[in-house]
């Protein structure tokens, strides 16, 4: 229905932000809201999918067309709904993605929270040869060969908002628990690069 939005940011959280256009505030859920800039002078475009249910309608924003076709392919797959998509999507590594289908490397897919090994599978069966609509520019060389509760450092805005998106996504409290002292360790980063590091090594 819809392809983009244009328009300002002006929130961001740990699920989504909210880009304004004409007034009207439109709630977007993304993978890495933080990825985002929030700035409420210079005019955005996000690429946006608008998923109906029977109980709910909600808009789904990414950064690039490609990352909005990997989605929609990913929510065709049984068993994956947006949420599981959007945990996908936030490596920020969609060429990733679309190799290890391609490779039929179960053992990485089967890392993001919600795939199992059934649903990796699956999403091989299913998409594996079928991805090449996804490659452009934008990912050159994509077909080349709940536990007690973590508790981030005291003071540390950028690291708390990352481990509540981390959960947004997704992972368990004891996923986010085991990775939350090494992101400690790290020198002050922002927001998503705190994102960032965090999947990679809940990935690794």
């Amino acid at each position: 229905m819809y392809e983009y939005i244009k328009g300002t940011i002006s929130f961001i959280g740990p699920e989504y932000i909210v880009v304004e256009n004409n007034g009207i505030g439109y709630r977007v859920l993304t993978p890495n809201p933080f990825a985002f800039t929030k700035d409420e002078q210079t005019t955005k475009i996000i690429y946006v999918h608008h998923h109906v249910r029977e109980d709910a309608q909600q808009l789904f924003g990414f950064k690039a067309a490609e990352e909005k076709r990997l989605f929609e392919k990913l929510i065709s797959v049984s068993g994956i709904g947006p949420k599981g998509a959007l945990a996908v999507l936030a490596s920020g590594t969609p060429a990733h993605v679309v190799s290890a289908i391609e490779r039929e490397d179960e053992p990485y897919l089967i890392k993001f929270p919600g795939i199992g090994k059934k649903t990796a599978r699956q999403m091989i069966l299913d998409l594996k040869g079928k991805l090449d609509n996804v490659a452009s520019d934008s990912f050159p060389g994509l077909f080349v060969q709940e536990e007690d509760a973590f508790s981030p450092a005291s003071g540390n805005e950028a690291l708390e908002e990352a481990l509540l998106a981390l959960e947004a996504l997704g992972y368990s409290a004891r996923e986010i628990k085991r990775i939350s002292s090494r992101l400690e360790k790290e020198s002050k980063l922002s927001t998503d690069e705190y994102i960032r590091k965090g999947l990679q090594l809940l990935l690794g």
